[in-house]
């Protein structure tokens, strides 16, 4: 009898397992709706390509005639690892495109493993159960670094086809490594929003993996696109805020790029709304050290894949957060011309400064150089001792530049120990009868002609040549993308 009362029961709970799996299978089949992503992001917009194809033309010229030959001249690039990927051997009508003069918005996705990354760019795109779907799962899924971009038909591309390819921003990759370059894929679609922007999915961040096994200089890959990105969300989940070391060195990179820092308390259906406020005050209190400015980052709670809200949560809320978050990248989808133009007149300034403290090393030690003299030692003494011969302060007495720009002392003795100082000319000597002078193109550049630009997309006129007739510079600029 006791039998078959235990027999009864367990086929009773079988039963009852089946029913609450089929229900929650029906639950898991209701697909959010998802008009409102295209509908914020303006994606049945068609954009003015005319206009922006004119400015991005005229800024390839600013630079190429302008910037490029200091940069080129005092070999820049070999100072900062960050520069501008332009391609030597190049010139404006070689290509249509110039590196990241020419590349979308990048909006990087940076995180600990399984929080929700390769979801939430599945749920913006569309691409559940497609073929081409970011694998996700409750375990680490994502070891490479992913890029989604736009192309005429869906395809992966491999790490090494990316590097390769000079149409691409991707060349400068190439510096850390073949096994790196084997954890880099890119995937291909023909999509609306991929048109505008490129997605960066990357292998979540595991606190109890050593550098070393990953085989490349994780941190130093995660430096150079965090350098280039124009939005960097920052996913957690509810269920892991634990801050360790990896995630602690993340966040010491992020430093300075606080403006572009989204923070995404991710799968936020899955607690209850006193809990959810729990989570959210321990979310802070353990990113407060690690983000040390006045404002904190935005932070968004929602749950971002294509699946409906689990029942009884702040699904009004956490639509409300979703269209913030989409409000957010839309704006800087629209930003993007006027975003280059600032990258590229921040790059000027670079340029301009290191050319000025060139030329200054130069002339120190051609005043310094008599017949008796012996150059290696006069050399070393420049280089190692520079504020004795006040060659920072003599930039910041003579010229408009900011201290707070300055590169490190440090840099330009490595700089002169792989380019002797000889083969640097003084900028007085860079000048020429047809081409004009170095320091006069890039300076016209940096204070005329970049901000002219800006003024004419502002105001919506067509970009041309640097004066006010063509470009409005003595009106006051009205900014298209406002809100009124």
């Amino acid at each position: 009898m006791k039998g078959t009362v235990l027999i009864f029961c367990f086929l009773s709970l079988l039963q009852l397992q089946a029913t609450a799996e089929e229900e929650g299978d029906d639950f898991i089949s209701v697909l959010r709706d998802r008009s409102h992503i295209d509908e914020t992001l303006r994606l049945a917009t068609e954009e003015k390509a005319g206009d922006y194809a004119a400015a991005l033309e005229r800024l390839r010229k600013i630079y190429h005639t302008s910037i490029r030959p200091m940069e080129q001249a005092y070999k820049y690039n070999e100072l900062r690892q960050h520069e501008i990927s332009a391609y030597p051997g190049r010139t404006l009508g070689d290509s249509s495109t110039d590196g990241e003069i020419t590349s979308k918005p990048m909006v990087l996705f940076l995180g600990p493993w399984s929080v929700g990354k390769s979801s939430m760019i599945n749920y913006l795109l569309g691409m559940n159960d497609s073929p081409y779907q970011l694998y996700t799962g409750a375990e680490p899924t994502t070891s490479e670094f992913t890029v989604i971009m736009h192309g005429e038909k869906i395809r992966s591309v491999e790490g090494i086809v990316m590097a390769a390819d000079s149409s691409r921003s991707f060349s400068p990759l190439e510096k850390f490594g073949q096994t790196f370059l084997e954890k880099l894929i890119g995937i291909e679609m023909p999509h609306k929003l991929l048109e505008r922007v490129t997605f960066v999915d990357t292998p979540g961040i595991i606190e109890n993996r050593k550098q070393q096994e990953r085989g490349y200089p994780f941190n130093d890959v995660c430096q150079w696109f965090i350098d280039r990105a124009d939005l960097i969300f920052v996913v957690f989940d509810p269920t892991k805020l634990d801050v360790g070391l990896e995630l602690e060195m993340l966040f010491r990179q992020l430093k300075g790029r606080e403006s572009q820092i989204r923070i995404i308390l991710n799968k936020a259906d899955n607690l209850a709304t006193q809990d959810l406020m729990r989570v959210y005050g321990a979310l802070f209190w353990s990113l407060a050290p690690l983000i040390n400015v006045t404002e904190p980052p935005r932070v968004y709670v929602s749950s971002f894949w294509p699946y409906d809200y689990a029942p009884d949560t702040s699904r009004e809320l956490f639509k409300r957060e979703e269209i913030s978050l989409l409000e957010d990248l839309n704006q800087v989808i629209e930003n993007r011309m006027e975003n280059k133009i600032a990258f590229i007149r921040q790059h000027g300034i670079r340029v301009r400064i290191h050319g000025l403290l060139v030329d200054r090393y130069v002339q120190t030690y051609k005043e310094k150089m008599s017949y008796f003299s012996d150059p290696e030692l006069v050399f070393k003494e420049i280089v190692d001792d520079p504020d004795k011969f006040y060659i920072f302060k003599s930039i910041l007495a003579k010229t408009n530049v900011s201290k707070f720009d300055l590169p490190n002392r440090d840099a330009y003795r490595d700089f002169f120990g792989v380019n002797p100082i000889t083969n640097f000319k003084p900028l007085t000597a860079q000048c020429s009868y047809m081409g004009g002078c170095l320091l006069e193109k890039i300076e016209r550049a940096i204070t005329n002609e970049l901000p002219a630009l800006l003024s004419s997309i502002n105001s919506g006129k067509q970009p041309g040549l640097s004066s006010c007739e063509t470009t409005g510079c003595g009106e006051k600029p009205k900014n298209r993308y406002r809100k009124n």
